[in-house]
């Protein structure tokens, strides 16, 4: 049993390695608290999704999960981030080209560069993980559905929020007392 959790903890770690610091960066460019920030999901990426939202929110940003019943109508000048390792989410694409038409910045959080959502993109950060479409080769991993995206697609989700909360010197303490 236990050798099974090293093979998925060697998993994530092949795919953390993938991530390129450039597309971090880019990401990073395009957030700043000046701005409101629109995040969208579905099924367990959007889970992961709603769980940076918050993690924004504790850092200082004006964020909002689309498809809440409290959420405005996005205007430009905001930022979009879209999740979906298969880049083909229905609502996710669809809101990312509603988005783009507004006349916001589209981010698109994906396994795959080449997809519908990623054509949407101003930038895209790719998170090279194992999502339920891929087969044969192209499916690299032991494990079900898109588990290795979405444990990947957390983890550097998180690190995003880490390093944004360093460029805007953003204390834990701070983070801390806008925690619910």
């Amino acid at each position: 049993m236990v050798e099974v959790l090293q093979d998925i903890m060697q998993e994530i770690e092949d795919v953390i390695g993938k991530v390129k610091e450039e597309d971090l960066q880019n990401v990073m460019a395009e957030l700043d608290k000046s701005k409101r920030v629109f995040v969208a999901g579905e099924g367990r990426s959007g889970f992961s999704a709603r769980g940076f939202a918050m993690r924004l929110m504790h850092i200082g940003y004006t964020v909002y999960f689309v498809g809440e019943t409290i959420t405005p109508a996005m205007k430009e000048g905001d930022v979009f981030i879209g999740v979906s390792g298969s880049g083909k989410s229905a609502s996710v694409v669809n809101d990312a080209k509603k988005a783009k038409d507004v006349g916001l910045t589209v981010i698109a959080v994906t396994s795959k560069p080449e997809s519908p959502l990623a054509k949407e993109a101003k930038t895209v950060l790719v998170i090279p993980g194992t999502v339920k479409g891929d087969t044969g080769e192209a499916r690299g991993s032991i494990q079900l559905l898109s588990s290795l995206f979405d444990q990947s697609l957390h983890i550097t989700l998180d690190a995003l929020c880490l390093l944004l909360s360093r460029r805007d010197h953003t204390a834990n303490e701070t983070a801390t007392k806008a925690h619910w």
